[in-house]
């Protein structure tokens, strides 16, 4: 195992991935302001959903995150540039996490990826060349590095790639009814929209992306391979990128594909001084138990997160419950619509609640099928009428359609839901059988 993670290799690409991810950063973030999406979903709304345990985490007031933004775009740049590495890398890391763990509203696997990418830049000796930390302090400069920084990103996106390509083996996603459903609200684009509404085109997406999922990683492994499955990744990111406009994702996946080619590939298109690293020796640090450790460990849990959905009783495309961090990409179309009921324990009253007068839009859309957005909800109205010295039981009618068929009833209407507690490694009851 020592030789397997500590066996130095040349660093070229650790090298480039570090300037590419460090300028996507600053453009997720800059993106993330010009566009609106800071203004939409943490400046409008009054409150957003957070990741159940932290309801402290809030945007912060005012104008404050454009700021918030504009700091982290910083260190996006510092990150390209060399500069405080390990600080610009962490900080980097711990703000996207707020984020992260701040709302929901508006989730992607993406962002998940990113959250932990963020974290494992932070380890990675990625400074050690073409960078102003090497320019300030000469000795830092390498032209190797221990072989797991490669081996973290074969075994992680192996994880996210073969995940992904599971989770879409399910009758709804063979028949291409779902790829149909999503094509539907792409039909406006400019020139590819009437073509995305094609039934050919459904089936296309539906199982090229099984395959692509599936092979994608052997086939970049496999140097005879590896340059179909490059052009192949490209067509398929673009196209992703073309479609579902999710930023600077599909072209972070593309940046992936540096650590399959040879260091002298890289290094004629990129770095064309620099040294090839040609050595064969294997450095094995003095904390080599504890980072054997870490390493085994993280990835024990990476594998076992996307399977905790199937020891929760029912289907994960209607419990939602063991959705998130499982890599389930793009895989249904959900609508529903729902209504509080908000009971005045006093005197038996109802108390009116028009949820645009707490909600975005956006929010709406997601409370209407996400059980954990309707325990959420209902907790904060349940503390607000608290505040206001009345004791409330709320509940809900909630009707809800997976992949275009017919709505069902998705909440126990019986059950208050200001007295249940979330569970959090099991099936919540006041869910309502999917059959």
């Amino acid at each position: 195992m020592n030789t397997l993670l500590f066996k130095h290799i040349d660093n070229t690409s650790l090298i480039v991935f570090r300037i590419f991810f460090g300028l996507l950063c600053f453009l997720e973030s800059v993106g993330a302001i010009v566009t609106g999406w800071v203004k939409r979903t943490l400046v409008d709304p009054q409150f957003t959903f957070n990741f159940i345990g932290f309801d402290w985490l809030q945007p912060l007031s005012g104008n404050w995150m454009y700021t918030f933004y504009a700091v982290m775009g910083i260190f996006g740049l510092l990150i390209m540039v060399g500069y405080k590495y390990r600080f610009s890398a962490l900080m980097f890391a711990l703000m996207w996490s707020a984020i992260y763990f701040m709302q929901k509203s508006a989730y992607n696997n993406h962002y998940y990826l990113l959250f932990l990418l963020s974290f494992i830049m932070v380890a990675m000796p990625a400074n050690r060349y073409a960078s102003i930390d090497v320019k300030l302090n000469p000795k830092l400069k390498q032209i190797s590095m221990p072989n797991w920084c490669k081996l973290v990103f074969f075994i992680q996106l192996f994880i996210i790639y073969t995940y992904a390509s599971v989770a879409k083996l399910y009758p709804d996603w063979l028949d291409a009814s779902v790829i149909k459903l999503l094509m539907q609200g792409k039909s406006h684009f400019p020139i590819i929209g009437g073509f995305l509404q094609n039934e050919y085109v459904h089936y296309f997406i539906a199982y090229s992306g099984i395959i692509f999922d599936g092979l994608i990683i052997p086939l970049l492994l496999y140097k005879p391979t590896r340059k179909y499955a490059f052009f192949a990744s490209i067509f398929f990111h673009l196209f992703n990128s073309a479609v579902f406009h999710i930023g600077i994702f599909p072209f972070l996946s593309l940046a992936f594909c540096l650590f399959f080619f040879e260091p002298k590939t890289i290094r004629n298109i990129f770095l064309k001084k620099k040294e090839i690293y040609s050595g064969n020796t294997i450095k094995t640090p003095n904390y080599a138990n504890v980072f054997k450790l870490v390493f085994v460990t993280y990835f024990i849990i990476q594998i076992a997160l996307p399977l905790r959905h199937h020891f929760i009783e029912d289907n994960v495309l209607w419990t939602e419950e063991g959705h998130r961090l499982s890599w389930r990409m793009m895989l249904r179309a959900k609508s529903g619509s729902i209504h509080f009921r908000v009971v005045d324990q006093s005197n038996n009253s109802i108390i009116p609640i028009n949820l645009n007068d707490y909600l975005t839009k956006k929010q709406q859309r997601n409370l209407k099928t996400k059980p954990d957005f309707i325990w959420q909800f209902s907790q904060r109205l349940k503390d607000k009428f608290k505040s206001e010295g009345k004791t409330v039981s709320i509940f809900v009618t909630s009707y809800v359609s997976v992949n275009g068929k017919p709505s069902k009833r998705f909440i126990n209407p019986e059950i208050d839901l200001a007295k249940v507690e979330w569970n959090h490694f099991k099936h919540n009851s006041w869910i309502l059988p999917s059959k």
